[in-house]
């Protein structure tokens, strides 16, 4: 890449430029390089994701459901052709929410919890993670023991626990442990038994304990001799309140009176059970309900028909005494029909006053359906009152034979409408008759409603990319490391003089270094035809116009921190301009960890820090011709002060006189935010550049170096921009916004 060209005077060192207002437009392309760049990443979160979620499918208990329903009648069953009228008196008709709150109460969810004993939590003790799993899979008993702890099982193991009460302070507490022994024997052991209890299945177990009475029966035990199985038993109250949660209860259809009970739980065969208890219940407590409304009419009647029954004799008789007296009297037709309309009307009035009396045992006087009937009532006596009128009109013996003959058939009607109305009522009572039946019962479910396997895979695998997605191009964001030399230039007007594509063949190189490599390992020398050596050439040139400028041919390569690349650029280099005919010295001016000599295979000992001691003389210490036209000096013996050496005056007195002996003076010095000597070196040199590396390098850490320089009197004059990724898609945001450019290897023609 040709570097910038541009010969703008750079921005003072503290100057930091800021971002445009359009900075937060989204890139689509930029993001799709972010996740082409970290492909990776996002496959491995979507893997792992994925086998989480297989795993859950796998091995997550199967959760059943399964319903009954049930009608709600507007009356009883074959009642209105057998009981007539009077049954219909008592039938519930509520609607079908008020009977979903009848369902959902503690009077059938309580019963149903005690009649199942649903408190009770037996279980057998599985293995870790994957225990259910292969005990659902499982055709035979387990031997008990994983990892050296018993008690464990994995097979077909079951137990049946018909009764359990513990104390109530023991209670939805730390659940007991029943071991199986041979001969259906078996101990209970839990921390507040001061030893196992031993007892046999088929047989209670009870045993006083502080605070009450542990009483167990164990109907069934089935596993091997050291098999586990834990056993809690949970208040009354809360297992109620928990199923009263559980159930679901809805209407079927609009006002259809048909309402779905449903259930969801592991257990199957608990599962049936109790739903069909609950339904159970709710049918028996209806019919309660029915046969104790009839009760308290029965009682009533039971009151009121010998008073009837001796109103019927006393009519009857005082008829007998006034026809032995004045004989059989004769009725015309007008008589007649009178009489005929005096008994209903009366017997009519009668029945309405009994209506009267039973709704005020329900109600005020001011309820509607008490006022309907007082109205009636009313009518009644009106009419009544206008037969009376008819009635005076005619002949004393014929008006009071009327009247007595309608008392004693009024009479007579009544009671034996009562007497009719209470032996319906007691087969109301004892018939067992509800307004309400089981459509269908609950059966046990065949397949599982959740896990649902297939969507959780799918969700998984959703999920994961999503969040693979977000990671990658959250740490993208977050990363605070340079990611194009753009932002170099727009950021802090610095010119960047280079940009170096990362060199797989370093890596290489530094492995042979590190085993003892002999001569010289530098990538220019190895493999010179590597983009990034040829991207150094291209800094030759650049740094020809800015040395031809400055007062002397020495170029101090540094950095902000340590692992940029500056030994890397300082020692290519250095090989580059002396394979372009320049006569070259490189000099290692790190003197707290310079490394260069390995590079090249020369020691360390006898270097800058021994010529500036005093104990060599530069000819000494020089390496001549370690590549033709290339001299190099190493650091020395590490000092115990090496930023003194640095601000001595010897130092300058030494560069002035390489300068003279060479074209060309490359020094490495140490990085300027870890240690002085940079600065102070840098007063000496005709060019400095900093080295920035590629997502590691900060603007502040750069902004900072050129402040310290600039501080010491000497102006940074570009960047090398070292490391580049050039698999890399996405360069920043700097690269999208102001247009982006792609790196491409130029590889030389085979011979």
């Amino acid at each position: 890449m040709t570097p910038s060209a541009s010969t703008s005077a750079p921005l003072t060192p503290n100057t930091i430029r800021p971002r445009d207002d359009d900075d937060d437009v989204i890139n689509l392309s930029e993001y799709f390089d972010i996740l082409l760049d970290r492909k990776w990443l996002v496959a491995g979160v979507t893997a792992v994701a994925l086998g989480l979620g297989l795993a859950y499918a796998l091995l997550a208990t199967p959760i059943y459901e399964s319903n009954l329903l049930i009608q709600v009648e507007d009356s009883a069953p074959d009642s209105k052709n057998f009981l007539g009228d009077t049954a219909n008196l008592f039938d519930v008709k509520t609607p079908a929410i008020g009977e979903i709150q009848i369902i959902r109460s503690r009077m059938v969810i309580g019963g149903a919890v005690e009649a199942t004993r649903l408190y009770i939590n037996a279980r057998p003790r599985h293995l870790p993670l994957i225990g259910e799993w292969l005990s659902r899979r499982s055709t035979e008993l387990s031997n008990p023991g994983f990892l050296g702890l018993g008690g464990y099982v994995s097979g077909t193991e079951a137990i049946d626990i018909a009764k359990f009460d513990v104390p109530s302070a023991l209670e939805d507490q730390q659940p007991f442990t029943i071991t199986a022994q041979a001969g259906d024997q078996y101990t209970l052991s839990h921390p507040s038994l001061p030893e196992p209890l031993t007892g046999s299945a088929g047989k209670m177990l009870s045993q006083q304990v502080p605070g009450g009475t542990i009483t167990l029966m164990v109907s069934r035990i089935d596993g091997k001799p050291g098999a586990e199985f834990l056993v809690s038993r949970a208040s009354s109250l809360a297992t109620t309140e928990s199923l009263q949660k559980r159930v679901q209860l809805s209407e079927q259809g609009k006002q259809s009176n048909v309402i779905n009970v449903t259930l969801e739980g592991s257990d199957r065969g608990r599962l049936r059970r109790t739903l069909n208890e609950i339904g159970a219940q709710y049918v028996r407590q209806n019919v309660e309900r029915k046969a104790a409304e009839a009760e308290k009419t029965i009682e009533f009647l039971d009151q009121q028909l010998p008073e009837f029954k001796r109103q019927l004799e006393d009519s009857e008789d005082v008829y007998a005494r006034f026809r032995n007296k004045n004989g059989t009297v004769a009725f015309d037709e007008e008589a007649k029909a009178v009489l005929g309309m005096s008994v209903q009307l009366q017997t009519k009035l009668l029945e309405t006053q009994q209506q009267r009396r039973e709704l005020l045992a329900r109600f005020t006087e001011t309820n509607p359906k008490v006022r309907m009937v007082d109205g009636q009532i009313a009518a009644i006596n009106h009419e009544i009152n206008g037969l009376e009128t008819r009635v005076s009109a005619m002949p004393a013996i014929q008006r009071d034979a009327l009247r007595l003959e309608r008392d004693v058939r009024v009479n007579g009607e009544l009671y034996k409408s009562l007497l009719n109305s209470s032996l319906q009522l007691r087969l109301v009572k004892e018939g067992k008759i509800g307004n309400v039946r089981l459509l269908d019962t609950a059966i046990e479910p065949k397949s599982a409603v959740k896990p649902q396997k297939p969507l959780i895979v799918a969700l998984s695998l959703v999920l994961g990319l999503l969040a693979g997605v977000a990671l990658a191009i959250l740490r993208t964001k977050l990363s605070s490391g340079i990611r194009n030399p753009q932002e170099i230039e727009d950021r802090l007007g610095l010119n960047v003089y280079s940009v170096v594509p990362l060199a797989l063949e370093q890596e290489t190189i530094l492995e042979h270094i590190a085993g003892g490599a002999k001569g010289v390992q530098l990538l220019a020398v190895t493999s010179p035809e590597s983009l990034a050596i040829e991207s150094l050439r291209n800094l030759r040139v650049s740094l020809q116009l800015t040395l031809m400028e400055s007062g002397n041919n020495r170029v101090l390569i540094t950095g902000a921190t340590p692992g940029v690349g500056k030994s890397f650029v300082s020692g290519n280099f250095a090989v580059i301009m002396a394979q372009a005919g320049k006569r070259v010295l490189l000099i290692d001016a790190d003197l707290r960890k310079g490394h260069l000599q390995k590079a090249f295979g020369l020691p360390r000992k006898g270097g800058l820090a021994d010529v500036l001691a005093g104990d060599m003389s530069p000819e000494q210490a020089i390496h001549g011709q370690v590549i033709p036209n290339l001299d190099v000096l190493t650091t020395g013996n590490y000092p115990f002060n090496p930023a003194n050496m640095m601000l001595s005056s010897k130092l300058g007195e030494l560069l002035n006189d390489f300068s003279e002996r060479y074209d060309l003076v490359v020094i490495d010095s140490p990085p300027v935010l870890v240690a002085a000597d940079a600065a102070a070196v840098a007063a000496h040199a005709g060019a400095v550049l900093l080295v920035a590396r590629d997502n590691l390098t900060q603007l502040g850490e750069l902004n900072e170096s050129v402040k310290r320089l600039a501080h010491a009197g000497q102006q940074v004059n570009g960047v090398v921009f070292n490391g580049m990724d050039l698999s890399r898609r996405h360069y920043g945001s700097y690269g999208y916004k102001y247009g982006g450019y792609r790196y491409t290897e130029y590889k030389y023609k085979e011979a």
